[in-house]
């Protein structure tokens, strides 16, 4: 059950409220590394079957955002690195 929906289940102490801020805040944060993950991957996907002119520079700018996600833990660095080498299988197709 989520915090912060019903009454009876918010949290009483102090710290357990701050952390409770806390972990909405980032929730936040790693929703929109996730959607700006999966928005480029998708426009990868939609250029390469194109065959677009701006497909390098969607790729760097998924590697940033892979990279920046993986650096702060909001994806595991094997996953950031599964999803470099899928968008780097989609260039050279």
């Amino acid at each position: 059950m989520i915090f912060g929906k019903e009454g009876d289940n918010m949290p009483n102490l102090k710290t357990a409220k701050k952390n409770l801020r806390k972990s909405k805040k980032r929730q936040q944060v790693n929703k929109q590394y996730e959607s700006k993950i999966n928005l480029l991957l998708k426009k990868i996907k939609k250029e390469a079957k194109k065959g677009g002119k701006n497909l390098k520079e969607l790729v760097r700018n998924l590697y940033e955002v892979v990279d920046k996600a993986a650096k702060k833990n909001v994806i595991h660095k094997n996953k950031a690195r599964r999803l470099k080498s899928k968008a780097a299988k989609l260039i050279k197709k």
